[in-house]
């Protein structure tokens, strides 16, 4: 089975910036669409991206003009650029395959924070 390993969060003020990656394994990566994914305390989980295996995105409207996803299928990896950070972005990041869910990996903790 494909594991999936998020990186790349921490603490940051309100309009700072942050890159986070999952880097995969097990399965073709450039095979299968992958998204984005969030949770904060008290809050349903969310889909802030998504990029098909042919490189269509699409992003939650919270998150527009704000955030990218990308990926580098010969690293396996994709990303998650996140830039003017505000504080209701804070919450733990997860990676998934949106059209073939998978177990969720420990995420990523980002807060946004002055």
């Amino acid at each position: 089975q494909v594991e999936l390993v998020e990186s790349g969060g921490g603490l940051v003020q309100p309009g700072g910036s942050l890159r986070l990656s999952c880097a995969a394994s097990g399965r073709i990566f450039s095979n299968y669409g992958m998204g984005w994914y969030r949770q904060a305390p008290g809050k349903q989980r969310e889909r802030v991206a998504t990029i098909t295996s042919g490189g269509s995105t699409t992003y939650a409207d919270s998150v527009k003009g704000r955030f990218t996803i990308s990926r580098d299928n010969a690293k396996n990896t994709v990303y998650l650029q996140m830039n003017s950070l505000k504080p209701e972005d804070t919450a733990v990041y997860y990676c998934n395959m949106p059209w073939d869910i998978g177990s969720w990996g420990p995420g990523t903790q980002v807060t946004v924070s002055s």
